[in-house]
């Protein structure tokens, strides 16, 4: 018995495709959540916390000057607050005793690359590298490793990510950023992060921006009157096990063991 063959013209087999393409375009447009779990899911830093407690972190990037660190200290300082600051190692080279000060005062002082690259340009053992170096460097003046990593200009990719957490250390981001970088004015600072701010937020500040240390004491009496704890992101994450959703926001994984 012979088996018949049968050969579609090739034009209903372009129509066909068109179809099937539209099809699909309808799926990812109706459906996206349909069409994202079949994708590999990226690996992501935390960017906040999910949290009923009224319970936020600051932070700090410091990578470049050092005109107003005494003052961001002498700020928090008068309120009882801590924060996180991420600093690079090139900047710890150069203000050892600006490091040392952050530390005495309690504040949390964290890794944010060495030489500032962008990590997602680097092979595994080059982020590794990078990390170890800035860590080794602070770890030297306070005695203590830091344990978090903001990855330079926010950039990052799943080695970045991996690689990260393969040396036992976390990636943060944030999901306020007070923008002060660009020079904004005091009360501008001020309503973003008033109007961004929600529990488990983590807000992001620089070292030597302009108009910082004119808007920091406000915001921090701002949010203290609304009910919020300020506390360091290492008090604020939860240990793992934990998960991570699709916006970067960290939740108690309640169906695992604990570690």
């Amino acid at each position: 018995m012979k088996m018949k063959v049968f050969v579609l013209p090739r034009r209903l087999l372009s129509v066909l495709a068109c179809a099937a393409a539209a099809a699909g375009m309808f799926l990812l447009v109706s459906h996206p959540n349909a069409v994202g779990a079949a994708a590999t899911q990226r690996q992501l830093p935390i960017y906040a916390v999910q949290t009923e407690e009224k319970r936020i972190a600051i932070s700090f990037d410091a990578a470049w000057g050092n005109e107003d660190t005494q003052q961001l200290i002498d700020i928090l300082a008068r309120y009882d607050v801590p924060a996180t600051f991420f600093l690079v190692g090139q900047w710890v080279d150069r203000y050892p005793e600006s490091v040392k000060a952050l530390a005495d005062a309690g504040h949390s002082v964290q890794n944010h690359s060495d030489t500032h690259p962008k990590l997602t340009e680097l092979s595994a053992d080059g982020i590794a590298a990078e990390v170890n170096a800035c860590s080794d460097k602070i770890e030297q003046i306070t005695g203590t490793r830091p344990t978090l990593i903001r990855p330079p200009y926010g950039d990052y990719n799943d080695t970045v990510v991996n690689t990260i957490r393969s040396l036992g250390m976390e990636p943060i981001q944030w999901d306020v950023d007070s923008l002060d970088w660009k020079e904004l004015s005091a009360p501008e600072i001020t309503k973003r992060v008033l109007d961004n701010v929600q529990p488990g937020s983590i807000v992001l500040f620089h070292n030597a921006a302009l108009h910082t240390p004119e808007a920091l004491p406000g915001i921090i009496e701002a949010l203290q009157a609304q009910g919020y704890t300020l506390c360091k992101i290492e008090e604020l994450i939860y240990p793992a096990p934990y998960t991570i959703d699709h916006t970067g926001r960290q939740q108690r994984d309640t169906s695992a063991p604990a570690a």
